[in-house]
């Protein structure tokens, strides 16, 4: 990752974006919708997908910054957050789409590596990423941070995906409920069905016909940030 605080400030204000989660699905769609009126910095672990972003953001005249990086790397996420306030001084917007969805098992057969992990990401990455972010938003003017809910919680054989996400999503409501008189704005926002690559691990098989492309979801979010 370049490192975005050696480049120069430029003289008028800038809009700035945090997608986490850019590479694909949702995340992408939304790094794209808000690169029209911010600069976007993309977060995802996959280079290639980031870069293949970058030039379809280019392409509808925004601009991006790229930082393939994994959101559980602790130190990572603190060096990227310390450059957006060097380099632009706050976050305007945050988006937190980066999850892990283990596979499916039943909870006495759940794997304990695809447990942790699901903890690491979809949990622990979370908390810590609120406390490196929240800082940055309170400085903009009108911060903001949306967050995917599901509700896969309860449901059989979603026992590591199904704990780990209303886990995060009960942190983030708590978050939600402090900040309402002192921002910044906290937004849930549970999608529609959508033909990700995670839905079809989870249901094989499926009509994706029938499902909301992603693109469809993200103008809902955009509509909530307005």
């Amino acid at each position: 990752m370049t490192d975005i605080s050696q480049n120069p400030v430029p003289d008028t204000p800038v809009k700035i974006a945090l997608v986490t989660g850019a590479s694909r699905g949702i995340g992408a769609a939304l790094a794209l919708a808000l690169a029209k009126t911010h600069h976007v910095v993309a977060v995802a672990r996959t280079t290639g997908a980031l870069e293949e972003l970058d030039d379809r953001i280019q392409a509808q005249g925004g601009a991006a910054t790229l930082a393939p990086l994994d959101v559980t790397n602790e130190g990572a996420m603190q060096h990227l957050c310390l450059s957006i306030f060097e380099r632009w001084g706050h976050i305007d917007t945050w988006v937190h789409t980066a999850i892990h969805g283990a596979p499916l098992a039943p909870a006495g057969h759940v794997d304990t590596k695809d447990f942790d992990k699901s903890i690491a990401c979809n949990l622990t990455a979370t908390q810590r990423l609120i406390t490196y972010v929240a800082p940055l938003l309170s400085i903009a003017p009108d911060g903001k941070a949306v967050f995917l809910d599901d509700d896969a919680a309860g449901k059989s054989f979603f026992g590591s995906y199904g704990a780990s996400k209303a886990a995060q999503m009960a942190l983030v409501r708590s978050w939600q409920a402090e900040t309402v008189k002192t921002g910044p704005k906290v937004i849930i926002h549970q999608p529609a069905p959508m033909p990700s690559s995670l839905r079809a691990r989870f249901f094989p098989g499926e009509d994706r016909t029938k499902l909301m492309d992603a693109e469809g979801q993200a103008a809902r979010v955009m509509d909530l940030l307005k």
